[in-house]
């Protein structure tokens, strides 16, 4: 959530920063804003007279003189002045609470259209409307040579006897694979295996829940522009399965004040995903790349705001050393503004190649929301013990999202023979050297 002061004050500067995005409605906005500042004089007046008319029938040490509404009074008040005041001073209550009714219904949907209101784009983000104008920041290792045609990973899985997308469909509908043998065992060996990396980069592990309330999905932004593609719970209390973990693992410090020096925080999570794909229809229809249940281990981390940018690169180099070590060609991509997600201010995806679809595709992305997360969740620090608590920046990447990159091996660690190899450091984890058909 933006700072409804920072975009009253610095409104102009505000819509340009979003209209890099694309078109960015803020009239409603900027006229309420108006009424709350008219209602905030108003209030201040009445809480000024109300100070006057309870000074006066207040009896002090020393005679009180004030003016009231064109009328000076001079202590000792005589009975009727003192009729007169304490009429008013009812009328001045009533106005005054009437008006911070007002203010409170005014204020509220203030917050509402700032929850609908994207993050502000970091002036180091790329111009452009799509993920046309895109950037490639670098591009790491080679494409692997083929002596033969490589056939997408749905072929090279089911071929094998390990990927079954008919069954899955019995029992769930489209988009849910069922994997099998070896399949499953190197899903599991994928996780432990980027586990054991990121926590030996200074990551600590948390196993959160898999269901999450409305204040969770609303604290990182996922709620209420992306509710549609949410699965969640019928009846009381109502629930949400996590679309990443990012949701649990961000909210473990709501409404809480760190302590500076607990700075920067850094967790990851391995756990499963859900989500509608309401927009998708179409895409992807075949294979693993676009599922409503997919399994992702996700990097989050807590920071002071001065370094936040710092640590963005370096989650984004922790996520690349999964994909270095795998011995996967791919390319790290800086989105332009048009490409962003709802709640970031800057993201750099990875984009892993693919080479039966001869294209890079996303395995994953890595964003700096700064305090935009911060301000929903009200995650604060105290930067020392004697400066107020401020709002910590979040980061969060994938690292990586699993079954994505069984895909990618599936498809570079092919063989001629239908075989898949396995990557090197993921053979102590798996006890085999290759996938072989049975």
């Amino acid at each position: 959530m933006l700072d409804l002061r920072y975009v009253a004050q610095n409104f102009d500067e505000v819509v340009a920063r979003l209209s890099r995005r694309g078109t960015v409605e803020l009239g409603e906005f900027k006229r309420l804003f108006g009424e709350r500042r008219e209602l905030n004089v108003q209030i201040e007046k009445l809480r000024s007279e109300s100070a006057d008319v309870g000074a006066l029938l207040s009896p002090g040490k020393q005679p009180v003189t004030r003016e009231v509404r064109g009328t000076s009074y001079v202590q000792p008040l005589g009975d009727e002045q003192k009729n007169e005041l304490r009429a008013l001073s009812k009328e001045l209550k009533e106005k005054s609470k009437d008006l911070e009714g007002k203010l409170k219904e005014i204020e509220s949907q203030l917050d509402q259209i700032l929850l609908t209101v994207p993050n502000l784009p970091h002036a180091s983000v790329p111009e452009g409307r799509s993920s046309e104008q895109n950037v490639v920041v670098r591009v790491v290792g080679e494409r692997p040579q083929f002596d033969f045609e490589p056939k997408p990973h749905w072929e090279v899985g089911e071929s094998l006897g390990i990927l079954d997308f008919e069954r899955a469909s019995k029992i769930s509908g489209a988009r849910f694979a069922v994997y099998k043998g070896l399949l499953a065992r190197l899903e599991r060996a994928l996780a432990s295996f980027m586990i054991d990396v990121h926590t030996s980069r200074g990551y600590t592990e948390v196993l959160p829940p898999f269901l999450v309330n409305r204040a969770s999905m609303t604290g990182t932004g996922q709620l209420p522009k992306f509710e549609e593609d949410s699965f969640k719970t019928c009846g009381d209390p109502e629930l949400f399965l996590v679309p990443t973990a990012e949701v649990p693992v961000t909210n473990l410090h709501r409404d809480e004040v760190l302590e500076g020096d607990q700075l920067p925080i850094k967790y990851c999570a391995f756990t499963p995903c859900f989500r509608r794909e309401a927009g998708s229809y179409g895409k992807d229809t075949r294979g693993l790349i676009r599922q409503h249940q997919f399994q992702k281990v996700e990097l989050v981390k807590f920071c002071r705001p001065e370094a936040s940018y710092d640590e963005h690169e370096a989650l984004t180099a922790d996520a690349e050393e999964i994909l270095k070590r795998l011995g996967l060609h791919y390319r790290a991509v800086s989105l332009s503004a048009g490409d962003l997600g709802f709640s970031a201010a800057k993201c750099y995806d990875l984009e892993v190649w693919l080479p039966a679809q001869q294209t890079f595709r996303e395995i994953s992305s890595c964003s700096n929301f700064e305090d935009f997360q911060a301000r929903r969740a009200n995650i604060r620090f105290k930067p020392s013990a004697k400066e107020k608590p401020q709002f910590v920046h979040t980061l969060n990447g994938s690292g990586l999202a699993v079954g994505r990159t069984v895909v990618a091996i599936l498809e570079n660690y092919q063989q001629k023979d239908g075989s898949v190899l396995i990557p090197e450091v993921l053979r102590p984890y798996m006890g085999v050297d290759a996938i072989r058909k049975a």
